[in-house]
Protein backbone atom coordinates (compact mmCIF):
# COMPACT_ATOMS: atom_id res chain seq x y z
CA UNK A 1 0.00 0.00 0.00
CA UNK A 2 2.86 2.66 -0.30
CA UNK A 3 2.72 5.95 -1.76
CA UNK A 4 -0.92 4.99 -2.96
CA UNK A 5 -2.66 7.67 -0.36
CA UNK A 6 -1.26 10.37 0.79
CA UNK A 7 -2.08 12.25 4.14
CA UNK A 8 -5.50 13.86 4.17
CA UNK A 9 -5.58 17.75 4.28
CA UNK A 10 -7.99 19.40 6.52
CA UNK A 11 -10.67 21.34 4.98
CA UNK A 12 -12.68 24.00 7.12
CA UNK A 13 -15.42 23.55 5.18
CA UNK A 14 -15.89 19.63 5.20
CA UNK A 15 -15.88 17.10 7.65
CA UNK A 16 -13.20 14.60 8.47
CA UNK A 17 -15.36 11.43 6.70
CA UNK A 18 -15.95 13.37 3.96
CA UNK A 19 -12.67 14.08 3.20
CA UNK A 20 -11.43 10.50 3.42
CA UNK A 21 -14.23 9.33 1.88
CA UNK A 22 -13.58 11.32 -1.30
CA UNK A 23 -9.96 10.25 -0.89
CA UNK A 24 -10.77 6.73 -0.85
CA UNK A 25 -13.17 6.66 -3.91
CA UNK A 26 -10.55 8.23 -5.62
CA UNK A 27 -8.42 5.73 -4.97
CA UNK A 28 -10.49 2.98 -5.58
CA UNK A 29 -11.26 4.49 -9.22
CA UNK A 30 -8.12 5.39 -10.25
CA UNK A 31 -7.07 1.95 -9.37
CA UNK A 32 -4.54 2.97 -6.65
CA UNK A 33 -7.02 0.45 -4.53
CA UNK A 34 -7.40 -2.19 -6.76
CA UNK A 35 -10.36 -4.34 -7.39
CA UNK A 36 -10.38 -7.80 -5.23
CA UNK A 37 -8.04 -6.32 -2.43
CA UNK A 38 -9.13 -5.58 1.34
CA UNK A 39 -9.59 -2.64 2.68
CA UNK A 40 -7.68 -2.25 6.38
CA UNK A 41 -9.04 -0.11 8.41
CA UNK A 42 -6.09 0.45 10.85
CA UNK A 43 -3.83 0.47 7.54
CA UNK A 44 -5.87 2.88 5.63
CA UNK A 45 -6.02 5.72 8.59
CA UNK A 46 -2.05 5.07 9.21
CA UNK A 47 -1.32 6.31 5.73
CA UNK A 48 -3.92 9.08 5.55
CA UNK A 49 -2.55 10.27 9.16
CA UNK A 50 -6.52 9.93 10.62
CA UNK A 51 -7.83 7.77 13.41
CA UNK A 52 -10.05 4.61 12.42
CA UNK A 53 -13.44 6.34 12.84
CA UNK A 54 -13.62 8.30 9.65
CA UNK A 55 -11.92 5.13 7.69
CA UNK A 56 -14.93 2.73 8.81
CA UNK A 57 -17.31 5.73 8.13
CA UNK A 58 -15.77 5.90 4.70
CA UNK A 59 -16.22 2.29 4.00
CA UNK A 60 -19.71 2.22 5.08
CA UNK A 61 -20.47 4.95 2.69
CA UNK A 62 -18.82 3.26 -0.10
CA UNK A 63 -20.54 0.03 -0.30
CA UNK A 64 -23.15 2.09 -0.62
CA UNK A 65 -22.22 2.90 -3.69
CA UNK A 66 -20.80 -0.43 -4.69
CA UNK A 67 -17.53 0.65 -4.92
CA UNK A 68 -16.79 -1.95 -1.75
CA UNK A 69 -18.23 -4.94 -0.63
CA UNK A 70 -18.78 -6.91 2.49
CA UNK A 71 -17.68 -10.30 2.74
CA UNK A 72 -18.93 -11.67 6.85
CA UNK A 73 -16.33 -12.26 8.91
CA UNK A 74 -13.79 -11.12 6.53
CA UNK A 75 -14.08 -7.59 6.38
CA UNK A 76 -14.28 -5.12 3.33
CA UNK A 77 -13.03 -5.18 -0.35
CA UNK A 78 -12.66 -3.18 -3.09
CA UNK A 79 -15.91 -4.18 -5.37
CA UNK A 80 -14.42 -6.23 -8.48
CA UNK A 81 -15.67 -5.05 -12.19
CA UNK A 82 -15.70 -7.22 -15.01
CA UNK A 83 -16.33 -7.04 -18.67
CA UNK A 84 -18.85 -9.34 -18.45
CA UNK A 85 -20.54 -7.94 -15.13
CA UNK A 86 -20.46 -4.63 -16.86
CA UNK A 87 -22.24 -5.79 -20.35
CA UNK A 88 -25.20 -7.42 -18.49
CA UNK A 89 -25.69 -4.76 -16.60
CA UNK A 90 -25.56 -2.17 -19.34
CA UNK A 91 -27.24 -4.50 -21.85
CA UNK A 92 -30.41 -4.47 -19.02
CA UNK A 93 -30.02 -0.40 -18.32
CA UNK A 94 -30.28 0.51 -22.06
CA UNK A 95 -33.50 -1.14 -22.67
CA UNK A 96 -35.17 0.20 -19.17
CA UNK A 97 -33.23 3.72 -19.75
CA UNK A 98 -34.98 4.21 -23.00
CA UNK A 99 -38.18 3.05 -22.21
CA UNK A 100 -38.30 5.37 -19.27
CA UNK A 101 -37.11 8.24 -21.52
CA UNK A 102 -39.87 7.46 -24.19
CA UNK A 103 -42.05 7.01 -21.64
CA UNK A 104 -40.96 10.32 -19.91
CA UNK A 105 -41.52 12.16 -23.37
CA UNK A 106 -45.09 11.63 -23.38
CA UNK A 107 -45.86 11.59 -19.70
CA UNK A 108 -43.58 14.33 -18.09
CA UNK A 109 -45.78 16.92 -16.13
CA UNK A 110 -44.49 20.63 -16.19
CA UNK A 111 -43.47 20.85 -12.86
CA UNK A 112 -40.58 17.45 -13.64
CA UNK A 113 -39.72 19.24 -16.94
CA UNK A 114 -38.98 22.53 -15.19
CA UNK A 115 -37.36 20.47 -11.92
CA UNK A 116 -34.88 18.74 -14.66
CA UNK A 117 -33.94 22.03 -16.39
CA UNK A 118 -33.40 22.74 -12.61
CA UNK A 119 -31.52 19.94 -12.21
CA UNK A 120 -29.13 20.58 -15.66
CA UNK A 121 -28.03 24.26 -14.67
CA UNK A 122 -27.14 22.79 -10.99
CA UNK A 123 -24.67 19.91 -13.09
CA UNK A 124 -23.29 23.04 -15.12
CA UNK A 125 -22.43 24.69 -11.91
CA UNK A 126 -20.84 21.82 -10.20
CA UNK A 127 -18.50 21.21 -12.72
CA UNK A 128 -17.75 24.56 -13.48
CA UNK A 129 -16.74 24.31 -9.78
CA UNK A 130 -15.17 21.33 -10.00
CA UNK A 131 -17.21 19.73 -7.33
CA UNK A 132 -17.16 16.16 -8.32
CA UNK A 133 -19.10 14.84 -5.24
CA UNK A 134 -22.24 17.21 -5.76
CA UNK A 135 -21.89 16.50 -10.23
CA UNK A 136 -22.06 12.51 -8.90
CA UNK A 137 -25.26 13.38 -6.97
CA UNK A 138 -26.77 15.41 -9.12
CA UNK A 139 -26.35 13.25 -11.96
CA UNK A 140 -27.91 10.19 -10.25
CA UNK A 141 -31.06 12.93 -9.07
CA UNK A 142 -31.56 13.77 -13.00
CA UNK A 143 -31.92 9.95 -13.62
CA UNK A 144 -33.57 9.08 -10.68
CA UNK A 145 -36.11 12.52 -12.13
CA UNK A 146 -36.45 10.84 -15.68
CA UNK A 147 -37.29 7.50 -13.78
CA UNK A 148 -40.29 8.89 -11.89
CA UNK A 149 -41.12 11.33 -14.96
CA UNK A 150 -42.08 7.67 -16.56
CA UNK A 151 -45.07 7.69 -14.23
CA UNK A 152 -44.29 3.50 -14.53
CA UNK A 153 -43.77 2.39 -10.55
CA UNK A 154 -42.85 -1.03 -11.82
CA UNK A 155 -39.97 0.36 -14.39
CA UNK A 156 -39.11 2.36 -10.94
CA UNK A 157 -38.63 -0.66 -9.46
CA UNK A 158 -36.84 -2.69 -11.51
CA UNK A 159 -34.13 0.20 -12.34
CA UNK A 160 -33.71 0.63 -8.21
CA UNK A 161 -32.62 -2.79 -8.48
CA UNK A 162 -29.47 -2.36 -10.56
CA UNK A 163 -28.76 0.93 -7.95
CA UNK A 164 -25.73 -0.05 -6.66
CA UNK A 165 -24.22 -1.45 -10.28
CA UNK A 166 -25.34 1.61 -11.52
CA UNK A 167 -24.04 4.05 -9.18
CA UNK A 168 -20.62 2.41 -9.07
CA UNK A 169 -20.35 2.97 -12.65
CA UNK A 170 -21.62 6.44 -12.64
CA UNK A 171 -18.41 7.22 -9.91
CA UNK A 172 -16.11 5.57 -12.48
CA UNK A 173 -17.55 6.84 -15.71
CA UNK A 174 -18.13 10.48 -14.52
CA UNK A 175 -13.92 10.88 -12.65
CA UNK A 176 -12.98 9.82 -16.60
CA UNK A 177 -11.29 13.30 -18.22
CA UNK A 178 -13.56 15.11 -20.04
CA UNK A 179 -16.77 12.66 -19.48
CA UNK A 180 -18.49 15.15 -17.29
CA UNK A 181 -19.24 17.69 -20.05
CA UNK A 182 -20.00 15.10 -22.63
CA UNK A 183 -22.58 13.34 -19.69
CA UNK A 184 -24.22 16.91 -19.58
CA UNK A 185 -24.68 17.76 -22.88
CA UNK A 186 -26.22 14.05 -23.99
CA UNK A 187 -28.46 14.81 -20.85
CA UNK A 188 -29.48 18.56 -22.31
CA UNK A 189 -30.34 16.43 -25.69
CA UNK A 190 -32.47 14.00 -23.95
CA UNK A 191 -34.12 16.62 -22.07
CA UNK A 192 -34.87 18.60 -24.89
CA UNK A 193 -36.56 15.45 -26.72
CA UNK A 194 -38.41 14.65 -23.47
CA UNK A 195 -39.90 18.61 -23.16
CA UNK A 196 -40.41 18.75 -27.27
CA UNK A 197 -42.90 15.32 -26.29
CA UNK A 198 -40.56 13.11 -29.08
CA UNK A 199 -40.19 9.85 -27.83
CA UNK A 200 -38.47 7.93 -30.32
CA UNK A 201 -35.61 10.68 -30.00
CA UNK A 202 -35.85 10.34 -26.28
CA UNK A 203 -35.63 7.04 -26.48
CA UNK A 204 -31.97 6.79 -28.96
CA UNK A 205 -30.52 9.69 -26.53
CA UNK A 206 -30.83 7.44 -23.98
CA UNK A 207 -29.49 4.37 -25.84
CA UNK A 208 -26.89 6.56 -27.04
CA UNK A 209 -26.39 8.13 -23.67
CA UNK A 210 -25.66 4.65 -21.68
CA UNK A 211 -24.10 3.06 -24.59
CA UNK A 212 -21.51 6.15 -24.52
CA UNK A 213 -21.12 5.87 -20.66
CA UNK A 214 -20.45 1.51 -21.31
CA UNK A 215 -17.74 2.26 -24.00
CA UNK A 216 -15.99 4.46 -20.91
CA UNK A 217 -16.01 1.89 -18.53
CA UNK A 218 -14.83 -1.13 -20.46
CA UNK A 219 -11.96 1.33 -21.71
CA UNK A 220 -11.30 2.21 -17.63
CA UNK A 221 -11.34 -2.00 -16.84
CA UNK A 222 -9.04 -2.63 -19.77
CA UNK A 223 -6.45 0.02 -18.52
CA UNK A 224 -6.81 -1.55 -15.33
CA UNK A 225 -6.13 -4.71 -16.58
CA UNK A 226 -3.09 -3.45 -18.57
CA UNK A 227 -1.17 -1.39 -15.83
Amino acid sequence: MTERLIPVKLENYKPLREIVFEHLRDAIIKGKLRPGERLMEMQLADEMGVSRTPVREAIRKLELEGLVIMVPRRGAYVADLSIKDVAETFEIRSALEALAAGLAAERITPEESEEMERILVRIGAAIENDDFQQTVELDEEYHNLLYRASHNDRLMQILNNLREQIQRFRVTTLAMPGRVHGVLQEHRNIAEAISDSNAELAQQLALGHIENAENALMEWIRGQKDS
